[in-house]
């Protein structure tokens, strides 16, 4: 018995010093003076070079976020293009320190893989897209159909699903990245493009004619996309976890780009508590207390960032939806600045 005590023992250590050193992301980010941010291969208003060949996007936005929060600029990103299949790869090697990259919140990647989750940035399904000419109305009448869709994703499990509950078969078409699905879909290799209904939005708005593509009425699952990190360092954790607060805090409280210094002597405690005005918040992360001042001042709240890259003004068009905040009908809420 003492034995086997002794063994746990040495195990719980060798597990705490595991952890232990796991804990400095903050220190590598800083040391290097990079973060290293996990994004797509190209996504239109999610992660995609424009033509300065200059990343951004959405996702991009929240990695500009957390390096203003960091640093105090938001250009201190670089950027690690990653297909569905690699990103996983690449943030468990470390490779990147933080995955944002329109990747579903599960349990199996959020145990298994050994990943942590740090919040939802937007709330999606998975749709279907055909053409037009096609003369299909519903998902219910793609039996038979071809369907594009990336591996090492979800949506191949979904898709598989929603086939068999239904009692219809499918011809797969696999690719590994977005742009290949929606080449393939172009070339009428297949009669569907289906991944999550934003996606979609995102592909559609990239084609020579958006207008001869339709997105189905179908929503098949629940995707819950948000930025993810390693398991092991809860300080790297919290740190991306509250700064995407911040930004959904700062929009609910009416802290914009452009009223943020106004608004450091407001006379709403929660307000001069987010941008570090008051209290010790920003220390408590092992940041300056004004770190969600530079991630509101240097690139915006939620909604600025939204309504800049994928809402209804943007090619992608798409309306808040869930993705409005609590107060406005949709499900986004974030925890208190205390």
């Amino acid at each position: 018995m003492k034995l086997i005590k002794l063994m746990t023992t040495a195990a719980a250590v060798a597990v705490l010093g595991a952890g232990a050193a796991a804990a400095q992301t903050l220190e590598d980010v800083k040391e290097r003076g990079t973060l290293q941010c996990g994004v797509t291969t190209g996504l239109a208003g999610f992660a995609a070079p424009n033509d300065e060949g200059e990343w951004e996007g959405f996702d991009v936005d929240f990695c500009r976020a957390v390096s203003a929060a960091i640093f105090g600029d938001p250009d201190m990103v670089g950027y690690t293009p990653t297909t569905a299949k690699e990103r996983f790869t690449a943030l468990q090697s470390g490779e990147i320190d933080l995955l944002a990259r329109n990747t579903t919140w599960t349990l199996s990647r959020d145990v298994n893989l050994g990943f942590e989750f740090v919040g939802v940035n937007y709330y999606d399904g998975q749709g279907f897209m055909v053409r037009r000419d096609l003369g299909v109305d519903s998902a219910l009448e793609l039996d038979g159909a071809s369907v594009c869709i990336q591996t090492g994703t979800t949506t191949e499990l979904n898709l598989a699903d929603f086939f068999r509950t239904n009692n219809m078969s499918f011809e797969p078409v696999t690719v590994d990245t977005s742009d290949q699905a929606r080449e393939a879909y172009e070339a009428a290799r297949c009669d569907v493009y289906t991944t999550d209904a934003s996606g979609l939005a995102a592909q559609r708005s990239s084609m020579s004619d958006p207008a001869a593509h339709k997105i189905l009425p179908e929503i098949i699952s629940k995707e819950p996309l948000g930025p993810l990190v390693r398991h092991g360092d809860n300080q790297w954790g919290d740190i991306n976890r509250w700064v995407l607060n911040a930004l959904i805090t700062a929009e609910e409280l009416g802290v914009t780009s452009e009223n943020v210094d106004d608004m450091l002597d407001a006379e709403n405690p929660e307000i001069r508590r987010l941008l570090g005005s008051e209290g010790e918040l920003g220390a408590m992360l092992g940041l300056p207390n004004d770190f969600a001042y530079n991630a509101i001042k240097m690139v915006g709240n939620y909604g600025e960032i939204f309504e800049k890259h994928i809402g209804v003004n943007t090619p992608l068009g798409l309306e808040r939806g869930l993705n409005a905040l609590w107060k406005d009908g949709g499900i986004l809420y974030s925890p208190p600045f205390r």
